[in-house]
């Protein structure tokens, strides 16, 4: 982190409801490169805007994060939507000794405050928000990242129906890197590639794949990184962007499998059962053959 006060963005904040300064650093985990919000020194910054996340455990934690690092009296803009976390901005920055103004538009609760001279709770947020070993999933894991505290059904599935994969491979949306312990147990796999856009997913993810055929990557799956000529992917594809369904995410994450795959090589990927993927598989690949259907998921494998 560069020395001397800076202004924080996290996020993607509405620029017609509160627009991040320029030359602001950004700070969110879900922007690849972005600087490590755990890193701020205590007084480092002396203004944040935050486009809050919509779960309250990690919202609560990247507030206080700010909070601690943020210089008595500076000013600090939250926002969410009134249905994702915004409704109860107010009530956690007031929990926090914040004096808050409130305003809304356009579906929009934005908070004004300033870091006051003691805040009260941080350090309790910051312990529930915080990374940890999970007992029952046997996994590293955080607040915020997808299925943090339960192993998703899709991922099971997926999983349980893998051959035994052969040669140099990618994870995309590795998550907590439960799918790469499929594969790598096969032990016909040269090498992975696990690819996620959140980095305290990508954190979790190598420390729960002690393999030294796996390689970690923060990047958007659908851009990066640089990848050809693989022999398989296999992926169980996000269909929510800031909590709000997106279908065209998973449908990019099968456009990108199919570029950085050999001919012939296989893509394995779960998706809820109502999600239209079939379209987009078979507009790409030669052959695309259900693999399996239960539970509200379907698999599919489909060769290059």
């Amino acid at each position: 982190m560069s020395e001397g006060a800076i202004v924080c963005v996290y996020g993607a904040p509405p620029a017609a409801l509160a627009e991040a300064p320029r030359g602001a650093v950004q700070v969110s985990p879900l922007v690849p490169g972005a600087e490590d919000l755990d890193g701020l020194a205590p007084g480092s910054v002396s203004r944040a805007v935050v486009a809050a996340p919509p779960g309250t455990v990690e919202r609560r934690y990247v507030l206080a994060r700010l909070l601690q690092a943020l210089a008595p009296g500076a000013p600090l803009t939250v926002l969410a939507p009134k249905d994702k976390g915004g409704a109860r901005l107010r009530k956690e920055l007031e929990t926090f000794g914040c004096a808050v103004s409130e305003t809304g538009r356009q579906h929009q609760r934005i908070c004004e405050t300033v870091r006051p001279e003691a805040p009260s709770g941080l350090e309790a947020a910051i312990v529930a928000g915080a990374p940890r070993f999970h007992e029952p999933l046997g996994l590293w894991t955080q607040p915020g990242v997808f299925s943090w505290d339960r192993f998703d059904p899709g991922t099971r599935q997926l999983g349980a129906a893998l051959p035994a994969l052969s040669g140099h491979g990618a994870d995309l949306g590795c998550g907590l890197g439960v799918l790469a312990h499929a594969v790598l147990a096969g032990g016909k796999a040269t090498r992975l590639e696990l690819i996620d856009v959140d980095a305290r997913a990508i954190a979790a993810a190598r420390r729960n794949v002690d393999d030294p055929r796996a390689v970690f990557h923060w990047a958007d799956a659908r851009l990066a990184p640089d990848l050809s000529g693989l022999d398989f992917v296999v992926t169980n594809p996000p269909f929510h962007d800031r909590g709000v369904e997106d279908r065209e995410l998973g449908q990019g994450f099968i456009r990108r499998a199919h570029q950085i795959l050999r001919p012939g090589g296989a893509l394995w990927l779960v998706a809820n059962r109502h999600l239209p993927y079939e379209a987009v598989l078979s507009g790409l690949f030669a052959r695309v053959t259900a693999r399996g259907d239960a539970a509200g998921f379907k698999i599919y494998e489909a060769r290059r």
